[in-house]
C-alpha cells in the first residue's frame, strides 16, 4: 500500500509568536463544562453537610480519657450550680457561656444544666 504526501490532511504550523488565542468556540466549551463543576461541588458540599449526622459533641475536655465523668458532692454546689451541656465551656464542667456562641453558629438550642437548692 503506497501512500503519499496528499494522503495526510496538512497540519498547520503552531504559530509560537503570537501565543496562545481564545476565541468564542472556546469559551462555548468552557463555561459550561466550569458551571457544571461548580454547581456539582457546591450541591455536594451541601448535601455532605445536611446528611453527616454523627460528629463528637466533645472535642477538646479530657481526650486522653476513655469517659469524662465529674462527680460533685451535694454539700460542695452551695446555694446554686451551672455546669456546662454544650462540652466548649474552657471551666468545664461548669458553664461559661460559651453554649451561646455554639447556638448561635450551629443552629442548636443547648443550655447548661442549673442545679439549685429548694428554699426551705
Amino acid at each position: 500500500l503506497a501512500m503519499s504526501a496528499s494522503t495526510f490532511l496538512p497540519l498547520s504550523k503552531p504559530d509560537i509568536r503570537n501565543g496562545f488565542t481564545f476565541c468564542k468556540e472556546h469559551l462555548t466549551t468552557i463555561l459550561p463544562l466550569l458551571a457544571t463543576a461548580a454547581g456539582t461541588y457546591l450541591i455536594c458540599r451541601y448535601v455532605g453537610k445536611r446528611s453527616c449526622k454523627k460528629s463528637r459533641v466533645n472535642r477538646e475536655v479530657n481526650k486522653d480519657s476513655p469517659k469524662v465523668v465529674h462527680s460533685i458532692d451535694m454539700e460542695d454546689i452551695g446555694s446554686k450550680a451551672v455546669y456546662c451541656r454544650c462540652w466548649r465551656s474552657r471551666k468545664f464542667p461548669y458553664c461559661d457561656g460559651a453554649h451561646t456562641k455554639h447556638n448561635e453558629e450551629t443552629g442548636d438550642n443547648v443550655g447548661p444544666l442549673i442545679i439549685k437548692k429548694r428554699d426551705a
